[in-house]
């Protein structure tokens, strides 16, 4: 009785510790995956209006930088593909994150356009080459046991609830570096509060690869397959094989269409409310807050009713928020305003928080994940080129709220195409 009794403690005890170590791993995934597009993209959405001003660049140069990135992103994501089916995840996150956070510090010495387009493409690959497929394959790996879904949407969700408290922490920091009445605030006094915020948010970075190498286990793809010393292509011939992938990329494509154009937010409050500096970040801080809780609840949906179906609901709810931007209904009254951007956040995060699950919906192999996100990630992330200048071309020939509607329109134009390659997966899925 007594051996029955130690047996059962010993084996919640193992179970209570697996558990812990799996929130653990799950914890420094999230945070790994925030930390990695701080620097890149993060900072730009929360403080457009006082990037621009800061750096003195217009939204034009400011699209020309994201588009090196997403030029150099593109052949990143291919190579990463294999990459992360060779080696351990571990070692490639902390060293793409160790990487982007030295670029923080060429950022906070405010450098020329020029040198921000050499820096964005600098962070193309480390944030891709070395990280995003490790990330995506280490995630579908812990899904295993707790359902796809939930895994993706736990972790956007939960980058999304970190780039929330960040994004707020950054903006309370930025405003207690300026003086009081911050509409007369000098131009040295803006940039030394920004500069405040580059350097928090490199320290972060460089802080979460050193728990990346602590905390994520050293699943080296190459000691489970010791025949196996190469990189190989097969894996990127048969994804390329498979239609479900290239429905999938299709899918990506049109939300992050959507995606990149949650950094239109903060500057459509300036332009369109007449926010200042400190209200119009807090309007781009917003949407981290709304991304949390859309990708936590897609996930359990899409677990519940499938991810597709969840992200055709989602497609719905992008297209009538940025219908309503792009009209002009809601973009001259504050709360109305605000409610059509949380809505629009609310469908674009939920998209975020499932899309890679269609990987398991799709039956991918497990074995050639990385491959399967790396042709998925070619495509999928190409707003990544085009959707900066496109943005930056249509703000600047546009002034005033039209140019944000033409944005929104477009956003309209590829949620729809994204539905229905949506309705086609689940056919053929």
């Amino acid at each position: 009785m007594w051996k029955q009794a130690i047996l059962s403690l010993t084996m919640t005890s193992i179970e209570s510790t697996t558990r812990l170590r799996q929130s653990l791993v799950l914890g420094t995934l999230i945070a790994a995956g925030e930390a990695a597009f701080l620097l890149p993209f993060v900072l730009a959405r929360v403080f457009r209006p006082t990037f621009l001003s800061v750096f003195e660049i217009n939204n034009f140069e400011l699209g020309v930088a994201f588009s090196m990135y997403g030029l150099v992103a593109m052949g990143s994501y291919f190579a990463g593909g294999p990459l992360a089916d060779r080696f351990s995840a571990r070692w490639l996150m902390a060293i793409a994150l160790g990487a982007t956070g030295l670029g923080g510090a060429v950022l906070a010495g405010i450098p020329s356009s020029q040198t921000m387009s050499i820096l964005w493409s600098f962070w193309g690959m480390t944030s891709i080459l070395f990280f995003w497929a490790a990330m995506i394959r280490a995630t579908r790996e812990w899904g295993q046991l707790t359902g796809q879904g939930k895994a993706y949407g736990f972790l956007d969700g939960g980058r999304g609830l970190l780039a929330a408290a960040i994004a707020s922490i950054s903006v309370l920091i930025f405003s207690l570096m300026l003086p009081e009445g911050t509409a007369a605030i000098r131009p040295e006094q803006r940039e030394l509060a920004f500069r405040s915020v580059i350097w928090v948010f490199t320290g972060f970075t460089i802080a979460i690869a050193l728990l990346v190498l602590i905390v994520i286990p050293d699943n080296n793809q190459s000691i489970k397959t010791p025949g196996k010393t190469k990189l190989s292509l097969d894996g990127i011939k048969s994804a390329c094989q498979t239609p479900v992938v290239w429905l999938h990329a299709v899918i990506v494509v049109c939300s992050y269409t959507g995606y990149k154009a949650t950094d239109d937010f903060s500057l459509l409050a300036s332009d369109a409310l007449g926010f200042n500096d400190v209200d119009s970040s807090s309007v781009g801080a917003l949407g981290f807050w709304i991304r949390a809780l859309s990708a936590i609840g897609a996930g359990f949906l899409g677990d519940r009713f499938q991810s597709s179906r969840v992200i055709a609901w989602s497609f719905g709810i992008l297209i009538m928020g940025s219908l309503l931007i792009a009209s002009g209904t809601t973009i001259n009254v504050a709360w109305m305003l605000i409610m059509t951007i949380a809505a629009t956040s609310a469908g674009i995060y939920a998209l975020r928080g499932v899309y890679f699950a269609l990987l398991e919906e799709g039956q991918v192999p497990l074995a050639t994940t990385g491959s399967a996100i790396g042709i998925v990630s070619f495509i999928g992330f190409t707003p990544d080129v085009f959707m900066g200048p496109l943005m930056g071309i249509l703000l600047d020939n546009f002034p005033g709220v039209l140019g944000h509607q033409y944005v929104f329109g477009v956003v309209a134009l590829f949620g729809f195409i994204g539905l229905v390659a949506t309705s086609i997966f689940r056919k053929i899925a």
